[in-house]
């Protein structure tokens, strides 16, 4: 076996799912009813949604069961064949995933009017909606990268990793193969970006550390183990930046891509009116509020100028803003040949970081 694939081997075991972190939220009134939440969305992040929404309806216990992509995906496919309970609301980052199992006819139709006042970008069919509105950025630690030197576009950040010297190891990434968030990142800078060949073979030749979540990157470049991380999601980059002076943010002036989260309820849903009452209250005033308060998620019914007002950008800004919509474009991405011969041109231009 090759060094560069044991390499490979222990970088997906780091990054390998675990089980899922649950977190309970008794009811506050008698008797109750129970919403069961399969997400994401870290627990910190989400917490006062589901604690705001609790408090207008206390007779309803939440149990909030917060895992990687990849394995709530793999739950929600045996939910929907029968072969697993069924989680009443499926909330995750990997939209594409999320879409596949909606076209598969895994969601339940959804009508409330709150939902539908969102973009027809962040709905699908009735039955799958965007929450948040979260661009994917560049970050990068202060005391090692200048202001006037940050990489303001795709270009920039191309030039900078012209010095190994200055970078070798010290990039951060996802790793698309354990990531479902990453993979979908990384298809869509394919098609949009003409430097995207070029900027991975950059990352390879600074060895890049790959990593299966966005809150890894952040804590090592805001500590300084790495200098800059790349397409890690700017909700969570915001925030840890609020606390962490050491952490700068840039918006990449050339485009960015703009998450939404997506969710649905599966038809097997054992309680779909409290599911549906839930998504409802994320995209309505106090819901969106507090997305953007505490969490720095936006929503897609007013996040364009809420992001702008948080980061002080331009009109030139809002030309580079590109939404991801959900769709069946997504879904192309996930064909088993064309997944396969993406891997492999990442693999070979980018090499395997390691921890």
């Amino acid at each position: 076996m090759t060094i560069r694939l044991l390499l490979w081997l222990s970088s997906v075991l780091v990054c390998a799912p675990a089980l899922a972190d649950d977190y309970e939220f008794p009811a506050g009134a008698q008797p109750s009813r129970r919403l069961v939440i399969g997400s994401t969305t870290d627990i910190g992040i989400i917490r006062p949604v589901i604690e705001a929404w609790q408090a207008a309806n206390p007779a309803v216990s939440i149990r909030y069961r917060e895992l990687t992509t990849n394995t709530l995906f793999a739950e929600a496919q045996a939910a929907c064949k029968g072969d697993a309970p069924a989680d009443d609301v499926v909330l995750s980052s990997a939209m594409d995933l999320q879409v596949k199992l909606v076209n598969d006819g895994c969601a339940a139709t959804v009508d409330r009017p709150g939902l539908a006042a969102l973009p027809d970008y962040a709905r699908w069919r009735s039955q799958l909606f965007g929450l948040t509105y979260e661009p994917a950025v560049i970050v990068y630690n202060r005391r090692a990268v200048a202001g006037f030197e940050a990489p303001t576009d795709h270009f920039a950040l191309l030039d900078l990793l012209r010095q190994p010297e200055r970078f070798d190891g010290r990039i951060g990434t996802y790793d698309i193969e354990a990531s479902g968030l990453g993979y979908l990142f990384a298809t869509l800078d394919e098609q949009r970006s003409s430097t995207w060949g070029r900027l991975i073979e950059a990352m390879g030749r600074n060895h890049v550390r790959l990593y299966c979540c966005t809150q890894e990157i952040l804590d090592r470049v805001a500590d300084g183990r790495l200098t800059l991380g790349y397409n890690v999601l700017g909700s969570y980059a915001l925030a840890q930046a609020r606390e962490k002076p050491d952490l700068a943010v840039v918006v990449p002036s050339d485009y960015t891509l703009v998450l939404t989260r997506a969710a649905y309820v599966p038809r097997q849903a054992a309680n779909r009116a409290d599911a549906e009452a839930f998504l409802e209250f994320t995209q309505g005033p106090q819901g969106r509020r507090i997305l953007i308060e505490d969490a720095l998620l936006f929503s897609p019914i007013d996040g364009e100028d809420e992001l702008y007002k948080a980061l002080g950008a331009g009109e030139g800004g809002k030309r580079a803003i590109r939404p991801i919509a959900l769709g069946p474009a997504l879904i192309v991405g996930l064909d088993q040949m064309k997944r396969r011969l993406f891997l492999k041109q990442w693999r070979d231009s980018l090499g395997v970081g390691e921890d």
